[in-house]
């Protein structure tokens, strides 16, 4: 199969790979991580506005450039390089995913204010008991009217002290793990009733608990058809996954070549330990990893648009893979390093916090090796 990138593809890379070595170092990183707002607004400002590269997985008739699935793995991966902390998962991929595939006033509504960078979404989905189980839900939205009030509490939703909107999984109907009766909004993030806690995340981020008080949302704010939403969830959530393995890619190319240099500085006994024939085997084990990462994220990405077991087990696949690679490149990284790979002033150490976070991020390897089993299996 031939996996050669567009010419359009190639432009979308290598212009955003230039942008972010201008604008992305690790140092200029740090500061604005450490800040009271954890980002630099003007990143994502210029990302739409001077590049639209917020329009790359959206059609020419919204603005977009045409793009899809490909084109949010060549952005993440990209991201990956520079631990881009900017909400382009939540934002593009999953809310944009859910708009598309709803389309209709919604859409024609938000796409242009996401690609115009005015709006950003930040994904509230998670709950204390829900593990991996996107049907496993306490919040509520009940009918009142026309509209909904909207109860529960959604637990470390990336992004939310930056959004403009929330897009919110909900019970309309059925019993607590029901495949029927889900439901999916996107909100307004500052309507009352809605509370957040915000904190930084090991990886750099920030984060929210959230808790909706009797929130009163209006009978629009619904994707899809209510109490049915599930599918669609599981979509955006599998496009959000493979997106991650785009970005662990990345992450795990930095966490190789940074290796790589510094075994080539390092010296023992007077040469480089790069001489030392153990470690070679040890870098070439990594550049494997990396690249077999890259492919599965390849063949995930490809497989979006089959009937949905068949992408389910694609994309379980290719996680799996990228998850005990991500862990297997971050490990031996830090142990090359030795003690200096975990300090706050090396860049090795967050690059291993981030892998570390993507393996379980929408499913561990555990997870995704029972899933992947229980649909081959069956079939």
């Amino acid at each position: 199969m031939d996996f050669t990138y567009t010419e359009t593809q190639d432009m979308i890379r290598d212009t955003l790979s230039r942008f972010l070595a201008d604008t992305y170092d690790f140092d200029t990183r740090q500061k604005f991580i450490n800040s009271d707002a954890g980002r630099d607004p003007a990143i994502w400002t210029a990302l739409a506005q001077e590049l639209g590269m917020l329009g790359a997985a959206f059609a020419e008739e919204h603005g977009g450039l045409g793009g899809g699935a490909l084109e949010n793995a060549i952005v993440m991966e990209e991201l990956g390089k520079v631990l881009g902390i900017e909400p382009y998962l939540p934002t593009v991929v999953i809310a944009g995913g859910a708009l598309k595939a709803v389309g209709g006033a919604q859409a024609e509504k938000f796409i242009p204010e996401i690609i115009a960078g005015n709006v950003i979404v930040a994904f509230a989905y998670a709950e204390p008991q829900g593990r991996y189980d996107l049907a496993n839900l306490r919040t509520t939205a009940k009918k009142d009217g026309a509209g909904y009030v909207l109860n529960g509490h959604k637990g470390v939703v990336y992004a939310a002290p930056w959004a403009t909107h929330l897009l919110v999984t909900a019970r309309t109907g059925g019993g607590q793990r029901d495949a029927d009766g889900v439901s999916l909004f996107l909100i307004d993030a500052n309507l009352p009733g809605i509370v957040r806690r915000d904190y930084p995340t090991v990886d750099g981020s920030r984060a929210s608990e959230i808790y909706f008080e009797n929130v009163t949302i209006p009978a629009d704010a619904l994707l899809g058809g209510e109490g049915a939403a599930l599918p669609l969830i599981e979509q955006i959530v599998d496009e959000a996954t493979v997106a991650v393995c785009a970005e662990a890619t990345g992450v795990m190319q930095k966490l190789h070549d940074g290796t790589l240099e510094y075994t080539q500085q390092r010296k023992q006994f007077g040469v480089p330990i790069a001489k030392f024939q153990v470690l070679q085997h040890r870098m070439v084990d990594m550049f494997m990893e990396v690249e077999q990462a890259r492919s599965m994220t390849i063949m995930g990405t490809l497989k979006l648009g089959l009937p949905a077991n068949e992408r389910k087990a694609a994309v379980s696949a290719a996680k799996n893979k990228v998850a005990r690679g991500a862990k297997f490149v971050g490990q031996n990284a830090i142990q090359t390093h030795g003690g200096i790979g975990i300090t706050q002033e090396l860049a090795i150490g967050h690059y291993f916090k981030r892998a570390t976070m993507i393996e379980s991020q929408f499913g561990n390897a555990d997870y995704h090796l029972d899933r992947f089993e229980q649909i081959t299996l069956a079939e």
